[in-house]
């Protein structure tokens, strides 16, 4: 996604951002270098605003201040339940900006409140890229979906862990709180804030982040690679590819699976026979498609038909459903997402187009059956 002439917004809820970092990285501050490598990847940032009470972030905002961050001041009102007062001003500013500077592209929103996914689908109502950065254990499972891409704090390039490691949230201290509000503390510096303090409505993301593994990476990029092939008219490039990939995850980033860039990434699944490279006409963007042989895809066939062949009597055929079962007792680890196909029938069918298998409808059984073709041996396409 980067591009030179990308011309990005950048409006951090500082409060949600730096409470969130405390609590989830054993203390420590929150550092906004991280987060401004990571944009300047991505275009030239000419809006740079941060929304607090700053009377409790005195040393962040001298940080923000060498930063040529521009502090907004959203004082809380004394006596009042203390809330993140920040929503509907960042909401204002961000509207009146995307109007008012036509030749922004991106609207980079640093919060995990959901109270800002209205904004985000407004933004892009107005043909606006958006971009969310979050602290993961204090993101609402509802904002990420509804960005372009979203940036999790505690992953960016930079970021230092320390030694206590990435601490979560349990159960019981997600979502609105419940019994009695505590008054507002005095506003001063040395005021203790949670995440608790501010007005949460929804559940936060559940847990420590599950670590990807590279089978889970093999089925997301075959399936998405499949679906843009069935839709597209010429060749895929790699750039299209991780585009679509954003699309369904918003979180997706090479660097979880281990590689520096998505090029490396996607060369290393073509040394696995996962997807095939060829030379594109853009440099360093080159054209990728699923391999005939997709990391297995002729076994995932003669599997199938060795499973029907157990199953196939003189006087019965037997049916679709239930043999993706009968597959996994020889390969347990067995999907044919895998392959980059979205159903077990679509597999079924691809198996029959190689003449692995034969199929057909059965009114009386009110389902697919099968049987092994009369020739002793398949005749792959």
């Amino acid at each position: 996604m980067t591009n030179d002439d990308e011309r990005i917004a950048l409006f951090l809820d500082y409060e949600n951002l730096a409470i969130g970092a405390r609590e989830a990285l054993a203390g420590a501050a929150f550092d906004f270098g991280p987060v401004a490598d990571a944009l300047a990847d991505r275009g030239r940032v000419v809006v740079r605003r941060a929304y607090a009470d700053w009377t409790n972030f005195e040393d962040d905002r001298r940080m923000l201040t060498r930063h040529n961050v521009e502090l907004i001041e959203i004082p809380q009102k004394m006596g009042a339940v203390r809330k993140n007062a920040a929503d509907i001003k960042m909401a204002v500013d961000a509207i009146e900006l995307s109007f008012e500077r036509d030749y922004i592209t991106t609207f980079v929103l640093g919060t995990g409140d959901s109270d800002f996914s209205p904004l985000v689908q407004k933004l892009r109502e107005l043909n606006k890229q958006v971009i969310g950065i979050g602290v993961e254990a204090s993101t609402s499972k509802l904002l990420p979906p509804a960005c372009d891409e979203f940036l999790f704090y505690e992953r960016l390039e930079g970021v230092e862990i320390p030694e206590g490691g990435v601490r979560t949230r349990t159960p019981s201290s997600r979502g609105r709180r419940s019994g009695p509000k505590r008054p507002a503390a005095a506003a001063t510096p040395e005021v203790e804030l949670t995440v608790d303090d501010l007005t949460v409505d929804e559940p936060i993301a559940d847990g420590p982040h599950a670590e990807p593994s590279e089978a889970d990476l093999g089925v997301l990029v075959t399936r998405t690679l499949a679906g843009l092939e069935r839709g597209a008219t010429g060749a895929i490039r790699a750039s299209t590819l991780k585009r679509a990939l954003l699309r369904k995850d918003p979180t997706f980033s090479e660097v979880d699976y281990g590689f520096r860039s998505f090029g490396e990434l996607i060369r290393h699944l073509a040394s696995r026979d996962v997807v095939v490279l060829t030379d594109g006409t853009a440099p360093g963007d080159p054209e990728v498609r699923v391999s005939e042989g997709s990391g297995g895809e002729e076994q995932a066939f003669a599997l199938l038909r060795e499973s029907v062949a157990k199953l196939e009597t003189k006087s019965a055929k037997p049916a679709l459903t239930g043999m993706k079962t009968q597959m996994r007792k020889s390969q347990p680890d067995f999907t044919e997402k895998r392959f980059g196909y979205g159903g077990f029938l679509q597999f079924a069918k691809a198996a029959r187009a190689k003449g692995y298998i034969d199929m057909d409808w059965d009114e009386a059984a009110d389902n697919y059956v099968l049987w092994v073709p009369a020739s002793d041996s398949p005749a792959p396409a």
